[in-house]
């Protein structure tokens, strides 16, 4: 068996079980929450496109739900146009709900447009439960993501995790809206 066999086999040895566990529809709660479970609310947005996206005769202007964006083909305003660089979690969880598998799977191909390009997850949680649990709880759910666009094809080199808990709130608050914002994993290009 080639080396790079062997590295294959391993990979998909260690990465089988943690996207079973990101697929699945129930996963173990993780403790350490006040026991509050707060639903999504409504206004979020998940950034799948409504419409279809064009392009001008030069690549530099789209089109998405009858906005026109010029971000620079390749950019971050690019990816959030073309797919969403966002995913949401409830409470104490890292599975993928079918909103955040739709925006993962547009991330997907819009990286296979782009096959130079390196991402980061960035996993991130709401305020409550301590510092350790949130960095934990942000780690599975960067890792959720990383293990899906993996298994549609992105090669796992062009894909770094970091956790950043709770120490970066997107909105500030301690309210259920607020908190539902910040259960999130963002996809940032490098």
């Amino acid at each position: 068996m080639s080396v790079f066999s062997k590295y294959c086999y391993l990979t998909l040895l260690m990465v089988l079980p943690l996207l079973v566990a990101a697929c699945s529809s129930t996963n173990k709660e993780l403790g350490d929450s006040d026991g509050m479970t707060i639903g999504q609310p409504e206004d979020i947005t998940y950034g799948v496109p409504e419409a279809a996206v064009s392009e001008d005769g030069y690549g530099t202007a789209s089109t998405v739900a009858g906005v026109e964006s010029s971000a620079v083909p390749g950019s971050q305003d690019d990816l959030n146009v073309q797919a969403g660089d966002t995913v949401y979690f409830e409470t104490d969880r890292y599975d993928l709900n079918a909103q955040a598998r739709a925006v993962i799977e547009a991330q997907a191909r819009w990286m296979s447009s782009y096959p130079s390009l390196y991402v980061t997850i960035e996993g991130h949680a709401d305020e409550r439960g301590t510092r350790e649990y949130n960095l934990a709880l942000g780690e599975r759910r960067a890792s959720s993501v990383k293990n899906y666009l993996i298994a549609m094809g992105v090669d796992p080199r062009r894909i770094n995790v970091i956790s950043y808990g709770k120490e970066q709130p997107v909105v500030v608050g301690a309210d259920g809206s607020s908190w539902a914002q910040n259960r999130r994993a963002r996809t940032r290009v490098q």
